[in-house]
């Protein structure tokens, strides 16, 4: 057999999803793999400082990232401001509802308009140092003092716009005025996420921050595959389908996992029923007083579980999620786009995340989860919610309205970096080594991060 094209033994995540009632997605049916190599990943990537900076340089400049939800910025004169390294961006719906994305500095002397981090509503953007001003969209408005700026033209101090596009929802910039199209970089994103998956019809029902004592790259790494599930997770192995997950890399910029909810490990000998594995799903999610359904001949687990969770869902949030297969209802399906981005469409793991790098130090970054959900049907969706910070030893179950035990799960996820990072340093090797299928995502990922850094 060629490098690269061994499997887990047993039923495949195609082969079990094609078990479903009511059909799969015909984009869940893709598959797209190549055995990329199998070379040592080196540590030095995670701690070096000149790597770091070399990513700001050549990587961050001259991708596709997104920054904000159109929600974030419905109104005229609304503003948000998206930090990455040295860089901030004023993101503005202009006074003709156009999102412009301006360089976040004033052209006086160099002060930075509007704070990091920061979400409002402004008609100018004044220096907070001499007071000149800018409109909202970008034309120079105030010079205090005027008399003594001839030789300041207004058409030379209009504020440097960058790259702005939107797509399902989200607000994102590009650095490199050279770059594609936002279309273009996206790829299979455009046409996989359509219909129910069409992110711009959710709203952020929950968003949490998190500081992790971790390399970006070695943060994200940990959700780009689901082989640490068998010893990270291992209370989920009953009704988890892990080794057994499918991966895809769809060209330079995107790549996917889906992995099952309700069929068991893999590395689970002893063979359950179906009605167990229901049984063992139903009853961790409620400690009590629910009723467990029984399995019907001819159906599965997962079959009864889907609409036993579109049930809840559909009580909860007002919302009818019968129109959504039964993998796109519980499955974790989950696509990465290049350089921090995570988008899951399913109805019951709605999440979005995104890592950035943290300015200077290569040991940490920041983590953004993210909830959105479905307005109750016939309603406007409410605000989005606000980021709830916590700090690298929090928590996420004190993050409000997280799901308890999704953020123990993540805990576990990010436990772990910690001493991972230790281990970059510590290690008497000086690099890692991948699985060919199960890490093909991190490899994919450091691949292209090469690729950008090799262009002029």
């Amino acid at each position: 057999m060629e490098a690269g094209q061994e499997r887990c033994p047993g039923p495949s995540y195609r082969d079990i999803v094609l078990r479903d009632i009511g059909g799969v997605p015909p984009q869940m049916l893709e598959s797209e793999y190549e055995f990329r190599g199998d070379e040592p990943i080196g540590f030095d990537r995670y701690t070096s400082e000149e790597f770091l900076k070399s990513e700001f340089e050549r990587v961050w400049s001259r991708t596709w990232q997104w920054a904000c939800r159109e929600e974030h910025i419905p109104n005229e004169g609304d503003f948000h401001v998206y930090d990455i390294g040295d860089r901030s961006i004023l993101i503005v719906r202009s006074a003709d509802m156009k999102i412009r994305a301006f360089n976040n500095f004033c052209l006086h002397r160099g002060t930075q308009l509007k704070p990091s981090n920061t979400t409002g509503n402004a008609n100018r953007f004044t220096c907070p140092f001499h007071g000149w001003a800018w409109s909202t969209s970008g034309k120079l408005a105030t010079i205090p003092c005027r008399w003594d700026f001839p030789h300041v033209k207004d058409e030379d101090f209009e504020l440097p716009e960058i790259q702005v596009d939107t797509w399902g929802g989200f607000v994102f910039v590009n650095f490199d005025p050279h770059a594609q199209s936002l279309h273009e970089y996206l790829g299979v994103m455009t046409r996989h996420f359509t219909g129910t998956w069409d992110l711009s019809k959710r709203y952020i029902e929950i968003h949490v921050r998190k500081r992790l004592p971790a390399n970006w790259k070695a943060a994200m790494e940990a959700f780009l595959e689901a082989y640490h599930v068998f010893k990270t997770h291992s209370e989920a192995l009953r009704a988890t389908g892990d080794a057994n997950a499918q991966y895809d890399v769809f060209g330079e910029h995107v790549s996917r996992f889906m992995h099952t909810s309700g069929s068991q490990s893999p590395h689970i000998a002893a063979q359950q029923t179906e009605q167990e594995i229901l049984n063992f799903m139903i009853g961790r999610k409620f400690s009590g007083g629910v009723n467990i359904p029984q399995v019907p001949e001819g159906q599965t687990a997962r079959d009864v579980y889907s609409a036993f969770v579109q049930k809840e869902l559909k009580e909860k949030y007002g919302h009818d999620f019968s129109d959504f297969k039964v993998s796109e209802t519980i499955d974790s399906i989950e696509y990465f786009v290049f350089p921090n981005g995570f988008f899951f469409p399913g109805a019951h793991k709605p999440m979005v995340y995104r890592f950035l790098p943290h300015p200077t130090n290569p040991d940490e970054c920041t983590f953004d989860l993210l909830f959105l959900r479905f307005p109750a049907d016939g309603q406007a969706p409410p605000p989005p919610a606000q980021p709830y910070d916590i700090d690298v030893h929090e928590s996420y179950t004190s993050a409000p309205g997280i799901d308890q035990g999704l953020g123990y799960v993540y805990d576990q996820d990010t436990d772990n970096m910690a001493a991972q990072t230790r281990g970059f340093k510590g290690s008497m090797r000086t690099s890692q080594v991948s699985g060919n299928y199960q890490e093909i995502r991190a490899r994919h990922l450091h691949q292209t991060v090469d690729a950008y850094l090799a262009r002029p």
